[in-house]
């Protein structure tokens, strides 16, 4: 059971980063559809706990320690190659907005120029990733906790302290401008663009684990777990809404609110939710091209951060209302291949 926690918290931390962990996410795909957008967090719930389950066991079975061979396997050899090459760009451009919204996060809280904190994400990440993937889970996983029970204690505090109904609020909150048409097809973008973010690192998550029922239940627990957070979190965004509606990183505003004190706590939490995100994207992008551990993937992953960093200077609020929705609809492809998979899954790999 430990061991089942253990990764369902990684899977969070995979997949939780700047984008959800600040509320942006929430705000854009759910929060703005008002009420429907409770209908769209259950969706993606479900879905999460499926897909995620569907990952970590694909992964244990095939021994995965590179999403290459799996996605192959599972995909076929020509949707292979699209679904092989839309996990690559969503890997790296991820990275890219991780280290945006590490200088976003330290700007907005501390007033420090944007660069220092994006620099100072390079740094963490680029250690952490000389270390293996065991302890690499074991950083993504220990961070986690921290996250759920921030999200639990701000929307107690959100919901009880609510003077007006959702009923009211429901106008406001669809007055959000979203790049998203309706609530469905936002819940089903939201998790397709969120599995191709996680499904490197799940399945290198899942290759690690040799007892494949311990991998199948801890990537349900982690979907699981992932879809209440989205939850919570938009019933706090939801109650406050007419105070966050414009805000860049909408939790740390209603935790500034709570407590200046508290807030400099979350601006710690969500940047350790940002790098979370951050080594699990440039590790599986890096493990895609060169084998891990060898000198040639530390240069490579060198590289790659120091673009991301360049990048970076893009911007995060633009890069997460553009970009992820983008990755969203070609993430589509590795959903599919994953419901198939998961009815018919490749043979076990014998060590």
């Amino acid at each position: 059971m430990k061991k089942i926690l253990k990764m369902g918290s990684a899977f969070i931390g995979i997949i939780v980063g700047a984008g959800f962990a600040s509320g942006k996410e929430v705000l854009q795909y759910f929060t703005s559809f008002g009420l429907l957008g409770i209908a769209g967090a259950i969706v993606s719930t479900v879905l999460f706990a499926y897909l995620g389950m569907s990952l970590t066991r694909i992964g244990s079975r095939m021994r995965t320690t590179s999403h290459k061979d799996a996605i192959y396997k599972i995909s076929g050899r020509y949707l292979g190659i699209i679904v092989d090459y839309i996990i690559i760009f969503t890997l790296f451009g991820v990275g890219v907005v991780m280290i945006a919204g590490a200088g976003a996060n330290l700007n907005q809280q501390f007033g420090l120029p944007a660069y220092a904190g994006s620099l100072l994400m390079v740094i963490l990440v680029l250690v952490t990733i000389m270390l293996n993937v065991d302890k690499v889970v074991g950083v993504i996983g220990s961070i986690t906790p921290f996250l759920i029970l921030a999200v639990i204690v701000v929307s107690t505090y959100c919901l009880v302290t609510m003077d007006t109904t959702f009923a009211v609020l429901d106008p406001i909150a669809r007055g959000v401008k979203t790049p998203l048409p309706n609530w469905f097809i936002s819940a089903i973008n939201y998790v397709s663009f969120n599995i191709a973010v996680g499904a490197s690192m799940s399945l290198v998550m899942g290759g690690a684990e040799e007892d494949e029922h311990t991998a199948k239940w801890g990537g349900f627990v982690g979907g699981l777990g992932l879809g209440v957070l989205i939850l919570l979190s938009h019933l706090a965004i939801f109650a406050k809404i007419e105070t966050v509606a414009n805000a860049d990183l909408p939790m740390l505003a209603i935790i500034n609110d709570i407590s200046p004190i508290l807030a400099i706590f979350m601006a710690f939490i969500l940047y350790g939710m940002i790098f979370n995100t951050a080594v699990s994207m440039f590790y599986g992008f890096g493990a895609r091209f060169v084998v891990i551990g060898t000198k040639n993937f530390k240069v490579f992953v060198f590289i790659s951060l120091m673009i991301g960093f360049a990048l970076s200077f893009l911007g995060f609020k633009d890069l997460v209302a553009y970009f992820y929705p983008y990755i969203g609809y070609l993430g589509l492809f590795l959903v599919a291949a994953l419901i198939f998979a998961s009815f018919r899954l490749p043979k076990k790999v014998q060590l």
